[in-house]
């Protein structure tokens, strides 16, 4: 646990654009909550795995930013990026949905896994609010801090001097729209793919070739969305 949620736990770039953040009064709380948690509970994602999505996709690559809330809470599911899976792990519902409008949107198969590196690899950001989790205990660790530091995380992706897509899925993902204040960004907005509020309007808002489209014509390469099956 010790190596897992210490400054060093970042290494690149993101270092120099939220490292302060380990030297607030209330991250010092933060990492005694999550230690002594981790001390005593079965805490999702393993600890080495907290800041995967940082390690997979430098502040300098971010093209895409896709918002989460918390990890998965089963077992084996999470492992540092919002919707993603394990390769072995059965595919959540949310991200069920995701795929099934990334094959109406652009044509993708929907694959036989729900591992979603290859997103991270090319600039995807895929940022839980929350980064860690009690098992079985979904929003366990909300209102303990990570909430303060992912903010910091927005705002140092806002800051940046080039055009980069916000996805905010579901209202939780929205409230942060206040800190995007970058005119260079572009932000889509649409309901969250859970099954209790897809059909509300996530189902048809065609996120992956709206985001390609802006990157295109801003002269950015696009994202490949095709997972490839394993």
């Amino acid at each position: 646990m010790e190596r897992g949620i210490r400054l060093g736990a970042i290494n690149n770039d993101w270092l120099g654009a939220v490292g302060e953040e380990f030297h607030q009064p209330y991250y010092s709380e933060l990492y005694q909550f999550v230690k002594s948690e981790y001390s005593n509970y079965i805490i999702y994602p393993k600890s080495e795995d907290i800041f995967n999505a940082f390690h997979f996709t430098p502040l300098k690559e971010v093209k895409v930013v896709i918002l989460g809330q918390d990890p998965y809470h089963n077992e084996g599911q999470a492992h540092g990026l919002c919707f993603s899976v394990q390769p072995k792990v059965e595919i959540p519902p949310s991200l069920v949905n995701i795929y099934k409008e990334l094959k109406e949107d652009l044509g993708c198969y929907i694959p036989n896994h729900g591992y979603l590196e290859k997103w991270a690899r090319q600039g995807v950001l895929l940022l839980n609010s929350v980064l860690t989790v009690r098992a079985h205990q979904a929003n366990s660790h909300q209102g303990k801090g990570w909430e303060r530091f992912t903010d910091a995380v927005i705002q140092a992706v806002n800051a940046q001097d080039r055009p980069i897509v916000f996805l905010l899925w579901g209202r939780p993902a929205q409230m942060k729209k206040n800190m995007l204040s970058n005119s260079k960004h572009l932000i889509l907005e649409a309901p969250h793919p859970s099954p209790l509020s897809a059909y509300r309007g996530f189902f048809g808002s065609k996120p992956f070739s709206k985001t390609n489209e802006f990157l295109i014509h801003n002269k950015i390469d696009p994202i490949d969305w095709q997972i490839e099956n394993i």
